[in-house]
């Protein structure tokens, strides 16, 4: 094969490798966020369930009792929950027991 060939051949493939190369890195760039986002929503996720367990404790801490609902966290100790994002399960053993909190991601 003569030089000339060899440099057409590898001009041709130059212009065909490059687009496939673009997509590859794009395709790897997608899944990558994609990961990112999930760990992020897990993440937050964690961070609810952990916040209503400290805040029940605050209020043990505070007035001796549990809270007896989630609606008391949220009144009188400011916890927020995306209701329409996340399912609270919220069951109380009793006034001096430590409920039962399991945060769920509501599937759409």
């Amino acid at each position: 094969m003569s030089i000339r060939r060899k440099r057409n051949f590898f001009k041709g493939a130059g212009r065909i490798m490059m687009p496939a190369v673009i997509v590859l890195v794009l395709v790897f760039f997608l899944g990558a966020v994609s990961n990112l986002d999930e760990g992020r929503q897990e993440q937050a996720l964690i961070q609810l369930e952990e916040a209503l367990r400290r805040a029940s404790a605050a209020c043990y801490a505070a007035e001796g009792i549990y809270p007896p609902d989630l609606d008391y966290l949220e009144e009188h100790y400011g916890v927020i929950i995306d209701e329409e994002r996340y399912i609270v399960h919220y069951e109380v053993q009793g006034s001096n027991l430590m409920p039962d909190i399991t945060v769920l991601e509501k599937d759409w």
